[in-house]
């Protein structure tokens, strides 16, 4: 590539692509939120504010916007902020756990312009209330799916992949295709937050060997059904499967590196903004209530080290996910997480462990410290207690009190 399309590639980055944290108030307070979402942050941006940040997003010609929380609906100003990103023709769309996600609530975010909701759903019923902490989770998820599509929305689904349903998979695929969604995206669980209080729930790099073979063939059988199933940026890297994971229909694409601060963008609720809305906030630059977003926005330091530098996909990949290797270890650029890397160690007889020494601060984006350890690829699994997780997610010393649904008749009328 000539120095003259790299500067061309320079030029045209723009936030094209913003998620955008409207509130951290939440119905949920679940066992593995990043954001340990539940009550609103301190200082949180009024509708006011956010419409301002709307006509910025417009002028720096952002093309969509996903709002989520906490529970983007839980903002008052909810509905407006939607419909004023629409009237400047950015695509609207939501993330959100479903509780309070009504049939009503459903046709008000149809006549506002959103254009797709995607319902996060965590496992099959045991694995999805147990993460979620509320018994009847994920009735009220699907639930939720039911009023979108009859809304006249699109619907999509997310899951977060842990060691709590990743045997969940394939009879999750056949729950979510026969309720109607066609399209699916899988990521890893992070220890970020919350799920940095739940280690033992947290995937080991070597588990990658056997969950990404099964991702790639049950894409293969959703699009023959016609659902898309693509993974989030946390997942993959350049295995023999990496193609068939990230093309969205059977293209030659494959992981370009972290997109934040490139064409991504994140808005934390009290204005803060950092290139991506899953990163931790040493990576907050400031306030849109002090500086422009033009000013703000910048893609995250970052220098490949460890196995990351020596890597010969490492130009291209740059470490992967920013956020999921800085959860790990303590900064980016080195990125255990890594299919390639687990393949390449397993060759060798080998297999990194995470082991845990020290607790997370106990604030959003927070992590633990980890030691990372080479051990051979046979070594016999440490005993953990399936049960833990439920426990704790019903402990409310380690979790906020979730907030009650909301009233839909009272603020959400077709």
């Amino acid at each position: 590539m000539t120095r003259r399309r790299l500067d061309v590639i320079a030029e045209a980055r723009h936030p094209a692509y913003v998620v955008w944290e409207l509130t951290l108030r939440c119905d949920h307070a679940c066992a593995h939120c990043g954001s340990r979402a539940g009550v609103a942050r301190d200082g949180e941006l009024s509708t006011a504010e956010a419409l301002r940040v709307v006509e910025e997003l417009a002028q720096l010609e952002t093309r969509e916007v996903v709002l989520i929380g906490g529970e983007a609906y839980l903002h008052e100003g909810f509905l407006a902020i939607a419909r004023a990103l629409r009237d400047r023709s950015i695509a609207v769309a939501v993330t959100t756990g479903g509780r309070g996600v009504t049939p009503a609530l459903a046709i008000a975010m149809k006549d506002a312009g959103v254009e797709r909701v995607s319902v996060s759903i965590d496992g099959l019923e045991d694995a999805h209330d147990a993460i979620r902490a509320r018994r009847g989770s994920f009735a009220g998820a699907l639930a939720a799916i039911d009023a979108i599509r009859g809304a006249g929305l699109g619907v999509a689904a997310n899951t977060n992949v842990n060691r709590r349903n990743r045997d969940d998979l394939e009879a999750l695929y056949v729950v979510l295709r026969e309720r109607g969604v066609r399209a699916w995206q899988i990521q890893l669980t992070a220890p970020l937050g919350r799920a940095a209080d739940r280690t033992d729930m947290i995937l080991q790099p070597y588990d990658l060997l056997a969950l990404v073979p099964r991702i790639v063939a049950l894409k293969a059988r959703a699009a023959a059904d016609g659902v898309t199933i693509m993974p989030g940026n946390n997942l993959g890297y350049f295995g023999p499967e990496e193609t068939t994971l990230r093309s969205p229909s059977g293209g030659k694409d494959h992981w370009r590196g972290c997109q934040a601060g490139r064409f991504v963008m994140g808005i934390e609720s009290d204005g803060g903004v950092k290139g991506c809305p899953s990163l931790q906030r040493a990576y907050v630059r400031g306030s849109v209530r002090d500086r422009s977003i033009a000013e703000l926005w910048a893609p995250p330091e970052k220098t490949r080290w460890g196995f990351c530098a020596t890597c010969d996909f490492g130009p291209i990949c740059d470490g992967g996910c920013t956020f999921t290797a800085h959860a790990i270890m303590g900064r980016p650029g080195n990125n255990p997480y890594c299919h390639y890397r687990a393949r390449t160690l397993a060759a060798r007889g080998l297999r990194e462990r995470l082991l845990p020494r020290g607790a997370a601060p106990g604030e959003p984006f927070d992590c633990a410290p980890f030691d990372l350890i080479e051990e051979p690829l046979d070594a016999p699994e440490p005993i953990v207690a399936r049960e833990r997780l439920v426990r704790i997610t019903r402990s409310s010393a380690r979790a906020p009190r979730a907030l009650p649904a909301p009233d839909p008749a009272a603020r959400y009328r077709p």
